[in-house]
């Protein structure tokens, strides 16, 4: 089904019409795909799918945290520990509590700091959420 939405978006414009109720664009219905193949165990290729997008072919945080989390999870299947610390990062940097308050990223960023404490990234992954780094709106 998601093969079938990926054909059905590949003629909607990059950036919907204002006005439009649902904006769904080729770029939404990829992200969509990266969690469809990591649920499916498939990280590979998810990260294929993940690679050829871009934060800004999003309009909201949610929708960029979304492409960064989800690569995170397939970098974690994947058994990519530096990876998946960057994509955390960049998740914290857009939406702070969607890796901060998410049990699942959480569980993350607690496995990397035990396990990958080396890894690049992985320290300040560590400091910034399981040590009540930065918060949103926070002065």
């Amino acid at each position: 089904m998601i093969e079938d939405a990926a054909r059905a978006a590949r003629d909607l414009p990059a950036v919907p019409p204002a006005g439009r109720l649902f904006a769904i664009t080729p770029a939404s219905v990829q992200l969509y795909q990266v969690g469809v193949h990591w649920a499916l165990g498939d990280a590979g290729a998810a990260i294929r799918t993940g690679g050829q997008l871009r934060p800004e072919q999003f309009t909201t945080a949610e929708r960029k945290g979304r492409l960064h989390t989800d690569m995170a999870r397939a970098w974690w299947q994947w058994g990519k520990p530096e990876q998946t610390a960057q994509s955390l990062l960049a998740a914290f940097r857009v939406t702070p509590a969607e890796v901060r308050d998410r049990p699942s990223m959480r569980a993350i960023v607690e496995e990397l700091n035990r396990s990958h404490a080396q890894a690049a990234g992985v320290r300040e992954l560590g400091r910034l959420v399981l040590a009540g780094g930065p918060r949103a709106g926070a002065g």
